[in-house]
């Protein structure tokens, strides 16, 4: 997926910020290193092919750019009338493995989320399904935090289609332009100026600082950790 934008991002306008919408892996959740070295594990066998080092740096742009086209082979389900079928095997997936799945949060987060909970309403806005994103929020005491949560199965499109920030920023009760999206990849900045929304983007996931900025994102930080600082 090429980070494209067509206009330069005006800067962050902190003013205006009355709601966050937080993106889960790589954002909320620090799982994005597990997904890369389960996809080096499968690559060893092609070591010939693809030796180690390599097969590091092409599994963290593949997982990156996965999200993208889940989006547009969920569509395609939909138009040949398959989703339904899709989505009861996606859902017993995910049943199999939200019971022993490991659920890390990004160091900080739990005292960023306190901090800034006082002052705004939030809400998830993540490509996961339903039930690992519960699961995630549940067993890491953040779910109080979130007013809403929406997952890949609220919508009819998922990002980097607006739908779902739309929807959150709605169920919030706050104009999309008074809202903050926070995330780790260029999905979640396109999403974000798609929608209207402001975007702000961090590196403890799997976007790069240079192709975050092409893709117009108004700020960047290591962390989501760090949003309490600069929110302070």
């Amino acid at each position: 997926m090429t980070p494209r934008s067509s206009t330069p991002a005006p800067a962050l306008d902190r003013s205006r910020i009355k709601a966050l919408l937080f993106d889960v892996d790589g954002t909320l959740a620090d799982s994005d290193d597990q997904m890369v070295q389960r996809l080096v594990n499968l690559l060893k066998p092609l070591h010939f092919l693809i030796p180690e080092p390599q097969a590091l740096t092409f599994s963290r742009r593949l997982v990156m750019r996965l999200e993208s086209p889940g989006n547009a082979l969920l569509e395609l389900a939909d138009r040949l009338h398959m989703d339904n079928i899709i989505a009861k095997v996606l859902d017993q997936r995910a049943q199999s493995r939200a019971s022993h799945a490991p659920y890390p949060v990004i160091p900080g987060v739990p005292q960023m989320l306190q901090t800034l909970t006082v002052r705004y309403p939030m809400a998830v806005v993540s490509a996961r399904n339903a039930l690992t994103t519960h699961a995630f929020l549940e067993r890491n005491a953040l779910a109080p935090y979130f007013a809403v949560v929406v997952t890949s199965q609220t919508c009819p499109h998922t990002k980097p289609f607006p739908d779902p920030l739309l929807y959150a920023a709605h169920a919030l009760s706050v104009p999309i332009q008074d809202c903050l999206m926070i995330g780790d990849t260029v999905v979640d900045v396109r999403a974000a100026r798609a929608a209207g929304a402001q975007s702000f983007s961090v590196l403890c996931g799997f976007g790069t600082e240079k192709e975050l900025r092409a893709a117009g994102t108004q700020e960047i930080l290591p962390s989501t950790a760090d949003l309490a600082e600069l929110l302070k």
